[in-house]
């Protein structure tokens, strides 16, 4: 087992490992509760990333279905390309987050 609340796995650049960029279904995304990031992959090989927390009251959205960010507490959608505010209550876009991949890894900042 882990020894306490070590530093993880650091690569070169620095930043974090969010995932794998296999872990993130084209077509879809994942959400990243800790880190409050939701991860898309709107076409093969094109990744975004956006800030998990919902515009309207501060949810944290749920996943990501049919290219559309999707939050559970008043059904807000999000576009998956672009943040884009497509259904629901939602008064702006998510904002975008900063991810870089490297290789295999989709790192975050």
């Amino acid at each position: 087992g882990e020894a306490g609340g070590g530093t993880g796995g650091e690569a070169a650049g620095g930043g974090t490992e969010l995932a794998k960029t296999a872990d993130i279904p084209e077509g879809g995304g994942k959400v990243f509760p800790d880190q409050k990031v939701v991860v898309t992959q709107p076409a093969a090989g094109d990744f975004k990333a956006f800030s998990a927390t919902c515009t309207h009251q501060g949810c944290a959205v749920k996943d990501v279905t049919d290219g559309l960010i999707n939050c559970p507490c008043h059904g807000a959608k999000y576009s998956a390309l672009d943040g884009s505010v497509k259904a629901g209550p939602a008064p702006k876009p998510l904002p975008p987050a900063k991810i870089t991949v490297q290789g295999d890894a989709v790192m975050l900042g």
